[in-house]
């Protein structure tokens, strides 16, 4: 993880502590480099969970350490999840990692696992809200004292203004909640939104740090649902069928690899245009 507010406490006795990457973009090069090479060293490869809002200039430092230890056992994992949702998504790998799962399978397990999360938060501006589609009339009526707006932008984007009839799709199994309280009083998602989404539990924690930009606003309650159960996560990713990089030779799920970034050559035969060649 790139910040420690990222780094939820852990689900059960099994879940593994995180490694928190601090202030990689301030601290020196040298110094970063050498507690980077240290941990992989101590786990034998590496994944990096950060936000799409993650400043460029830790992006770009992430980067530059991958590329000066010229290594493929350090994955860049940046999915499109608002920052609560990620450090969900973090936390259930950590739980996986206590598994018997190949580095490959598991740094691969996280684009599965994407799809089982539900991520939104409930705003009292849409103003400056540019990761879900805003029409002219909620842009305009964000302006109006006292309004609030429900926005899912996980698995699929959803805006409605809070009202008696206000609701979002939700999803089709059992899941657990997280919520995530900044500055707006609202008691709606654990009133209403959790009960119509028919959670089987309901946990709170600080709001991310990123929470803020990456909505727009720091008059929000964040929340998320996902699955909990170790047993489950492992099922999900076990049933799944498994390749091998043809670059790097390690277990991957899905066509790219996660640490070399190869994809499958294109079958013989096939035209150099449809293989990405001129």
């Amino acid at each position: 993880m790139t910040g420690a507010d990222m780094a939820l406490p852990a689900q059960d006795e099994r879940t593994l502590p995180a490694v928190v990457l601090r202030d990689i973009d301030t601290r020196p090069l040298e110094q970063v480099l050498t507690e980077l090479q240290s941990v992989i060293e101590h786990h034998g490869h590496v994944i990096v969970v950060c936000s799409q809002a993650t400043p460029l200039a830790v992006r770009r430092r992430l980067h530059t350490l991958r590329s000066l230890l010229e290594s493929d056992r350090i994955a860049l994992f940046r999915p499109d999840l608002p920052p609560l949702g990620l450090a969900v998504l973090a936390r259930q790998l950590r739980q996986l990692a206590s598994c018997d799962l190949s580095p490959g399978v598991l740094a691969s397990a996280g684009r599965l696992l994407i799809h089982y999360i539900h991520s939104g938060a409930l705003l009292g501006s849409v103003a400056r809200l540019d990761r879900v589609p805003v029409d002219l009339r909620q842009h305009a009526k964000s302006w109006m004292p006292g309004s609030q707006f429900a926005v899912l932008a996980h698995p699929q984007p959803q805006l409605v203004r809070l009202g008696p009839e206000a609701s979002l799709d939700g999803p089709e199994f059992g899941t657990w909640m997280l919520v995530a309280k900044g500055q707006l009083q609202s008691d709606w998602v654990t009133t209403a939104l959790a009960p119509s989404w028919k959670v089987q539990g309901l946990r709170e924690t600080p709001l991310p740090a990123d929470s803020p930009g990456w909505w727009g606003t720091g008059k929000l309650i964040e929340f998320c649902t996902y699955l909990p159960d170790l047993s489950v996560l492992y099922q999900l990713v076990t049933s799944v069928r498994r390749g091998v990089c043809h670059w790097c030779g390690i277990d991957v799920i899905g066509d790219r690899c996660v640490f070399c970034s190869a994809v499958p050559p294109a079958p013989e035969g096939t035209p150099a245009l449809a293989r990405g060649r001129t």
